[in-house]
Order: C-alpha cells, then structure tokens, then sequence
C-alpha cells in the first residue's frame, strides 16, 4: 500500500507557522517540519509532544555519579589505599569531601554523553543513516512542512489542494512513497 505525501515549501517561517495554524483548525494533520534552524512555537501547533530528553540526562546523570562512586572506593578503599595529605584510608564516607570534584564531573560527562548519543540515535542522525531530509534547500533558507494523506482520513487530496491555494505556498511536491 502506497501514500501519498505533500511537501508544502515556504520561504519564511513566520508564514510557515500561520499555513499550519490554518491547516490544523480546518482538521489537517501536518506530519513533520523541516527547517534550517528551530522554529519556535511550532511544536504546540503541530502537534509534537514535549520531550523526554530530561528524564534520560538524569537517568545518565545517576549512572554516572554511582559508576564514579562505586570506582573511587574501590580504588582508593579497596584496592590500593593511599594516605594522602593525612587523610585516613579506611572509610569512604570519610574521604567523600575530597571525591565531590570527581564524582560532579563524572556525571556531568555521562549526562552529557548519553544525551548527544540518545538524541542522534533518536533522530536517526548517526553518521552512515541515511538523510530523512525532502529537500536539501531545508538546510540553507527553505521551509517543508510535510502531510501525509494517509493521516489525513477526513480530507481528499483535491480538498487538501484548495486549502493549501487559499492559504498561499512556495513549492508543492508530490510523492508517492511505497
């Protein structure tokens, strides 16, 4: 089964969002935007929900502090502990002062990390995936936004066409994808 998909290109952001603000109150449910950098304000209107990149960072973040934790006492209780500037040996939670520099960057790193990796994974823009990108204009000036008919139960595509001509565009591209 075959659907078909619009891509709606405009040459200002501003008018980007007003067509989509249009397009959603007569029902249309507008799939993706492309743009060359954030479009503010157009998460709500379109539909995306917030994200849970938060959570994942203090996930990291955690993993972090207890990988950082669980290594200094084995190193410096457990394994090979030394008396540094008098500061007795045998007791984590006496040297824990001396372990806070450490512990924080640690889990900085891991928070930091694992979010880049989980937001290129999530978006599917690890080196070698292959581009999702319509139109290679979306990365220097231009604005996509996608429809997808087959999200679209209430509409025609000759509807569609009639409500995109009164609310004015750069580009319409139709493709057939499989």
């Amino acid at each position: 089964m075959s659907d078909k998909v619009l891509y709606v290109m405009y040459d200002d952001d501003e008018v980007l969002k007003n067509s989509a603000k249009k397009l959603v109150a007569k029902g249309v449910k507008i799939s993706e935007v492309f743009s060359p950098f954030p479009i503010h304000g157009i998460d709500p209107i379109i539909g995306v929900k917030n994200t849970r990149l938060g959570i994942m960072a203090f996930l990291y973040g955690l993993t972090g502090l207890t990988l950082a934790t669980v290594g200094m006492r084995y190193f410096m209780i457990v394994d090979w502990p030394m008396n540094i500037g008098g500061k007795p040996n045998f007791s984590y939670l006496e040297n824990m002062l001396a372990f806070v520099p450490i512990s924080f960057e640690f889990t900085v790193m891991c928070a930091a990390h694992g979010m880049a990796i989980t937001y290129l994974l999530r978006n599917k823009t690890l080196p070698g995936m292959p581009a999702q990108n319509p139109d290679p204009r979306t990365t220097d000036d231009k604005f996509v936004m996608e429809i997808r008919l087959s999200e679209n139960h209430g509409v025609t595509e000759a509807e569609l066409d009639g409500m995109l001509q009164e609310i004015g565009y750069l580009e319409l591209d139709k493709k057939e994808l499989k």
